[in-house]
């Protein structure tokens, strides 16, 4: 983003609503381009989405939707902030799993679960959450709860913000993968990539499964216990595992 893309999306995610820059009321909102937006890409993916292409879904002229939004890299971080799924609404969950005697591990599973949701249910977030960018109060509210979640630990804040972004990057990770066994669309595949794996490799293990017993064997086993998600809970735990560890540490 430049120094003026930057200042734009500062204040349309943060400042008070907007109002047309110039010219006669159109009776549009942000939230509304942004979900224009976001259903271009939801379809499409990012690369489908222009102002002009927003423009028509609204059935305004260009040149009415920039009296709104700048540009494309302004509406972007609308549409981001529009498709992330609200924080609150993850507070019930947190507080459930707190409730039922669960700590910070219980309550980070829920939250890369949750973010694990939010990837599949729009899979080019993927692609628009990346590089320095103004993040609006929703993705920092995701967060404020991941953070929070680790509060009493006895981590530094460096140690409980790398230990955030490497379970983000894990869960980040699966939903990539995930999306490329999807073909990379808009859309979201509709098996975990452990699935899609053991269908793709069975045709040939099956004619030449001598020849790599232990891959053949491994493939088994998650076709045995049903692949879905087990990359990214087994990792998830592997990762919590040692955090873990580092927490006892911080303890002793």
């Amino acid at each position: 983003m430049t120094s003026e893309q930057w200042s734009a999306a500062v204040r349309l995610l943060w400042g008070p609503p907007a109002k047309p820059a110039r010219g006669p009321k159109r009776g549009l909102t942000l939230e509304g381009i942004a979900l224009a937006g976001v259903g271009i890409a939801d379809a499409e993916g990012l690369g489908g989405v222009s102002m002009q292409r927003v423009a028509a879904e609204l059935a305004v002229t260009k040149m009415a939707l920039y009296r709104y939004v700048p540009g494309k890299a302004e509406l972007v971080a609308l549409m981001v902030e529009a498709a992330l799924p609200d924080p609150a609404g993850l507070d019930a969950r947190l507080a459930a799993a707190a409730s039922a005697g669960g700590g910070w591990r219980e309550q980070l599973g829920v939250w890369a679960r949750g973010l694990y949701e939010g990837f599949r249910a729009h899979p080019w977030l993927l692609e628009a959450t990346v590089g320095a960018r103004v993040m609006g109060p929703r993705e920092l509210g995701w967060m404020e709860r991941a953070l929070a979640a680790l509060d009493g630990c006895g981590l530094s804040g460096a140690e409980a913000m790398d230990s955030v972004v490497l379970v983000a990057g894990h869960v980040r990770g699966i939903a990539e993968q995930e999306r490329a066994m999807a073909g990379g669309g808009g859309g979201a595949g509709g098996e975990g990539p452990d699935a899609q794996l053991v269908v793709m490799l069975g045709q040939v293990l099956r004619a030449r499964g001598d020849d790599y017993p232990a891959l053949a064997a491994a493939l088994g086993s998650v076709a045995e216990q049903g692949g879905q998600e087990q990359a990214l809970l087994y990792g998830l735990e592997r990762i919590l595992d040692g955090l873990g560890l580092l927490v006892e540490r911080r303890g002793r």
